[in-house]
């Protein structure tokens, strides 16, 4: 029951991101290259974040000598 109650969460919030981006027009291959082109540049910031982030706090706190 849990499952089926947390599928039919998933697809309402799938609907909704398809009504809101307007996604609804698009043929399904459109539609899948979108996602994609969304997932890949959603992941390329994450990864960036994660690699970069740590070296600018780090200058940051060195510059205001928080950090010696």
């Amino acid at each position: 029951m849990a499952l089926a109650d947390a599928w039919k969460q998933l697809s309402w919030f799938y609907y909704q991101y398809v009504l809101v981006t307007a996604l609804y027009m698009l043929e399904p291959w459109e539609r899948t290259i979108f996602n994609s082109l969304l997932i890949t540049v959603a992941a390329m910031a994450v990864y960036t974040g994660y690699v970069f982030m740590p070296q600018h706090i780090m200058a940051i706190l060195h510059y205001f000598e928080v950090v010696q």
